[in-house]
């Protein structure tokens, strides 16, 4: 018999280290978190994320973000306070003018989904491994790079890891207990990771089975119970996200087109007018689903593609994680396929699944269907459950090694570990987007590897503005990709080479001709390459036949003149 949550002995009761250890993971982290939201430009979606969400309050409704194919709860959540302070001065705020000083307002509400990140993972490791499980688990979590980065931002993604790893702690923990923790609190998990992001339809099913499957738990009512989960979760994400009660005009456009004399053609046209439930969460999850066939261009190891590369995010782990938590992942899987195949061999009964390694596992290889491969922003959850699973599998190792020189030698692994992500992260402060582990070069020569939110999410521009203000160069002109208003700021002069009638080499000199050109690295290198327009290779080409003279955060700087 498999032993179940409620039977492990480590899950007993925190003492004052622990917390205090918890305490100092979130203060820390949080600390720099909100210091590199002040910092930071816009990043691409940020401002279209403000104007929606705040134009949906002003509505009383979702229709805006749903149009977008954006579920909301973490809109929701980052653009309350704006939408209380509109009130309280009687009037709007005007995004492309006043972003500096709401952005940062934003940013700091992602630390509500923050703070339960952490939480989760230190509940999961230490039920699974005690109080040093718990321990390294929410450090390892609290100093990856790449959660920091989007823990920044005014985003969706952090929502989605933190309610994710926080229902597959619910899921798992209830399972020996009533129907309100094993079926009703999973539930209401599901529907909140839905209502951060549409990718948690599949990733959390995917979740629960995994789980499941490692506990033994193959009967009907496993299934029974995890179907009423389902449900209730896309029960509360339609409630959530409410309807307008109108028709779809789509839907309405594509009816009236069906020929006037095919014998359908009426009662379809009259569904159409009196199917009055739009917009509602199934709009969004449809968008996003259309998305993901249709692919979304790619770019990775210097080969961009339209549409979608198959190896993307497995390679992508490579590079974005931290050295410590990509060498301890490959050390943990290998132990747990030894553990795996000792057990098989001789049906022993071992410790409880460490879970959230099988899930990165499996997460990792169904990643291999996603094609809309925009960052490893995509993908935020395996990074969690790679962290939470390491620090679980490394406080089992020191449990089980015999005392002296191994149980030493393995703590102080995991002390460097630690200790090494966080001297990364405080010299990468504020921009942890750009962010490419040394066995891969660092981030100096990132933009070469990755682009998007991998490394240019057009979040640079204030850099770029104090570089031109300590060189006086004026004016800057500046190729951008991003929509932070201050681009187009003097001294800085927006130049849209890709929107330019470039037919030759020629062509571009003429227009670069006197100029000193900022370039964001996404234009550079990044998927427009493939996707873009003729005059966008042109450009391209005549850029990388020329070595920059200065390198500003995620621009490149050429002197044309």
């Amino acid at each position: 018999m498999r032993p179940r949550s409620g039977d492990d002995s480590t899950s007993r009761t925190p003492r004052l280290g622990d917390w205090l250890w918890l305490l100092a993971c979130l203060l820390l982290s949080s600390a720099w978190c909100l210091s590199a939201g002040t910092r930071l430009g816009a990043t691409f979606d940020e401002p279209l994320y403000l104007r929606t969400g705040l134009a949906d309050w002003h509505a009383g409704g979702h229709r805006g973000l749903m149009r977008l194919g954006t579920m909301p709860l973490q809109i929701d959540v980052a653009t309350l306070p704006l939408a209380h302070a509109e009130r309280s001065r009687g009037a709007p705020f005007d995004v492309a003018t006043e972003l500096p000083q709401i952005l940062p307002q934003a940013r700091a509400m992602t630390l509500a989904f923050w703070i339960l990140l952490l939480i989760s993972g230190w509940r999961a490791g230490r039920v699974l491994a005690g109080p040093w499980g718990g321990r390294l688990a929410v450090a390892l979590l609290a100093s990856e790079p790449s959660l920091l980065a989007h823990a920044s931002l005014a985003t969706t993604d952090i929502a989605l890891a933190a309610c994710l790893l926080a229902f597959a702690v619910q899921y798992r923990g209830g399972v020996s207990t009533g129907w309100a923790q094993r079926v009703l609190l999973p539930g209401i998990w599901f529907g909140l990771a839905l209502l951060a992001k549409a990718s948690a339809l599949v990733m959390a099913p995917l979740s629960m089975l995994v789980i499941a499957l490692g506990d033994g738990r193959r009967d009907r009512a496993a299934l029974r119970d995890g179907s009423v989960i389902i449900a209730a979760g896309l029960a509360l994400a339609f409630v959530y996200c409410g309807s307008d009660w109108q028709s779809e005009p789509s839907f309405l456009a594509w009816a009236r087109a069906q020929p006037a004399d095919a014998v359908w053609q009426p009662a379809v046209q009259y569904v159409a007018e009196h199917l009055r439930i739009f917009t509602n969460a199934g709009e969004a999850i449809v968008r996003q689903i259309r998305h993901n066939l249709r692919g979304h261009g790619s770019f990775l190891l210097g080969i961009a593609d339209p549409h979608a590369l198959w190896f993307f995010f497995p390679v992508l782990l490579t590079i974005k994680l931290s050295e410590p938590l990509l060498l301890l992942s490959v050390a943990g899987g290998a132990a747990a396929l030894r553990r795996w195949w000792h057990r098989a061999a001789t049906d022993t009964v071992s410790q409880p699944a460490n879970w959230p390694l099988r899930l990165a596992a499996v997460l990792i290889l169904y990643s291999l269907t996603f094609r809309v491969q925009l960052g490893i922003r995509m993908v935020l959850p395996i990074v969690a459950y790679l962290a939470v699973g390491v620090g679980i599998a490394l406080a089992r190792a020191i449990t089980a090694a015999t005392e002296g020189w191994p149980r030493r030698g393995l703590a102080a692994v995991a002390a460097a570990a630690i200790g090494f992500n966080v001297f990364t992260v405080s010299r990468l402060w504020p921009d942890g987007l750009v962010f490419v582990n040394r066995l891969w070069g660092g981030p100096t020569q990132g933009y070469r590897l990755v682009s998007d939110s991998n490394y240019d999410w057009g979040q640079g521009i204030p850099a770029l503005r104090a570089w031109q203000a300590d060189r006086q160069i004026a004016p800057l002109s500046v190729w951008y990709f991003g929509t932070d208003p201050r681009a187009a700021e003097p001294p800085l002069q927006l130049v849209a080479l890709h929107d330019l009638p470039l037919a030759s080499r020629d062509d571009v000199l003429a227009a670069l001709d006197g100029r000193v050109l900022a370039v964001g690295a996404t234009l550079l290198y990044g998927s427009g390459e493939a996707r873009g327009s003729d005059a966008h290779r042109q450009a391209l080409a005549v850029l990388r036949e020329r070595a920059p003279f200065a390198h500003v955060g995620t621009f490149l700087i050429y002197d044309f003149r």
